[in-house]
């Protein structure tokens, strides 16, 4: 009877971690309709502010702007972002896989390299394995502009004063429930795909900006920091949630195949205890017979 025992409390178990389960998919599919949600609907601007952007860089010097500036890439920052808690499958050791990968090459190439972990997954990590970290280390407690411009204004005075020459941002971009693909965006200095098209710059020589390309560029190149981190944060937030509804849902699942398995068991188990009892007794029956 004592297996028996042993083998219904496992059941019990399984039956409520099935629970806990279940709800935190049912939480995460609700979250994730709304991250989603604000992914898609900013996508489209960010998209149409880099197109901007991109088109009035290349008409200015570099010297117009601090932020244009481009340097020797010495000293490199580079921000990861994670999410805050885990059970959302290998979305957070993804890209934290990919974060080290990244800095080991750039470390190869002889340059000195600083982490700043946004989300206390990728803090934690890091934290453990010693690698420097450099400025805040963030809690994603809230996915909203706010939290894109602080952690804009505390990168982007080092780099107008030179204390670094390139900052990079790792993130999952999401691309459907089952796929986060680790990212990799330079912030600064800023990217200038339309250099190297000659169709595209021809194109750029017929746009009339007013105010002038110099004074749009003064507003939005701060502008750009915040959208390029508050993209990530969206994307890091629709994964998040998408990667742990998943999760969620295969570990249900496994509970369900978990508790089938062990009430096959426990009925084999007790039937062969109730087989053993009419042994005994048939065999008592025929002693008293006999005797």
């Amino acid at each position: 009877m004592a297996a028996l025992k042993d083998i219904k409390r496992k059941i019990t178990a399984v039956q409520k971690t099935r629970q806990i389960t279940r709800a935190m998919n049912m939480v995460a599919a609700s979250k994730f309709k709304a991250a989603q949600t604000r992914m898609e609907n900013f996508r489209p601007y960010a998209a149409k502010f880099m197109e901007v952007l991109v088109g009035l860089a290349p008409r200015l010097d570099a010297e117009t702007h601090p932020l244009l500036a481009v340097r020797e890439p010495q000293r490199i920052r580079v921000i990861c972002m994670t999410s805050d808690r885990g059970l959302c499958g290998g979305f957070n050791t993804n890209l934290i896989k990919a974060t080290e990968r990244f800095m080991a090459e750039k470390l190869r190439e002889g340059r000195e390299v600083s982490l700043i972990p946004i989300g206390r997954k990728g803090r934690d990590y890091f934290r453990k394995k010693a690698t420097l970290i450099d400025g805040r280390a963030d809690v994603l407690s809230r996915f909203d502009m706010t939290l894109a411009a602080d952690i804009a204004g505390d990168v982007i005075p080092p780099f107008v004063e030179a204390a670094y020459d390139e900052l990079y941002i790792l993130y999952n971009e999401f691309v459907n429930v089952a796929v986060h693909r680790p990212t990799v965006v330079r912030l600064f200095p800023l990217l200038s795909p339309g250099n190297g098209d000659a169709g595209g710059a021809d194109r750029l020589r017929d746009i009339i900006y007013e105010p002038s390309a110099e004074a749009l560029l003064e507003k939005l190149l701060p502008l750009y920091v915040h959208v390029l981190i508050y993209r990530a944060l969206v994307e890091t937030s629709a994964g998040e949630n998408g990667a742990r509804m998943a999760a969620m849902d295969n570990a249900t699942r496994n509970c369900e195949e978990m508790i089938q398995s062990l009430t096959l068991k426990y009925n084999k188990v007790r039937q062969s205890a109730i087989t053993a009892e009419l042994m005994d007794i048939v065999g008592g029956t025929e002693a008293l017979a006999k005797g």
